[in-house]
């Protein structure tokens, strides 16, 4: 069985009876102390993180993971349909595993599907996506000097902050980690 030496950036371990995915490393060696291994974990249940400590020979479970590159189709009720770029097989994920990241999935997007144990534990989108935008408020005129912008709706039901000369029916990239706007697509 492995340690937590061998704990790397990216890897599931199962901690507390549950998956959990290593955020950050690092290997610490106190001065005259024994050595030490402090990660950062966030739990795929439950979404919530946390810093945990590991003696360095401390022994780990390391789970089998599988990452898969998804097309996302359609909302189904509380499901959301996903169809397997290889295989053309459509599957469906409740809406606790796709958790926030329903917020950049418009149809046709392409997402990564983490695999744990071959269950599906996370809907991982770009860093940045192209979204529609579906309601946007007119513009006043001369608010334009001051670089002011105004909230507007996406097509995925999300609003962000825009420029005040986005349109509806313009397209828009949006930061994935902050949902902020980044430039026009």
């Amino acid at each position: 069985m492995p340690q937590a030496n061998d704990l790397r950036k990216g890897r599931v371990i199962r901690y507390n009876g549950e998956p959990q995915l290593v955020m950050e490393v690092v290997h610490r060696t106190p001065g005259n102390l024994r050595a030490f291994v402090q990660a950062k974990l966030r739990n795929l249940k439950s979404g919530r993180s946390g810093e945990v400590r590991f003696s360095s020979t401390e022994a780990v479970e390391v789970l089998e993971t599988d990452s898969k590159e998804v097309e996302f189709s359609y909302k189904n009720m509380d499901d959301y349909a996903f169809m397997d770029l290889e295989t053309y097989e459509t599957f469906e994920l409740p809406a606790s595993v796709v958790g926030s990241a329903k917020d950049y999935m418009a149809p046709n997007a392409k997402v990564k599907i983490l695999f744990v144990d071959g269950k599906a534990v996370e809907v991982e989108v770009p860093s940045s996506v192209e979204l529609t935008v579906t309601e946007a408020p007119e513009a006043i005129k001369g608010d334009t000097a001051t670089g002011a912008t105004k909230s507007v709706t996406l097509e995925t039901g999300i609003r962000v902050a825009a420029p005040l000369f986005v349109k509806t029916g313009d397209k828009i990239r949006v930061s994935t980690d902050e949902g902020l706007y980044l430039g026009r697509a």
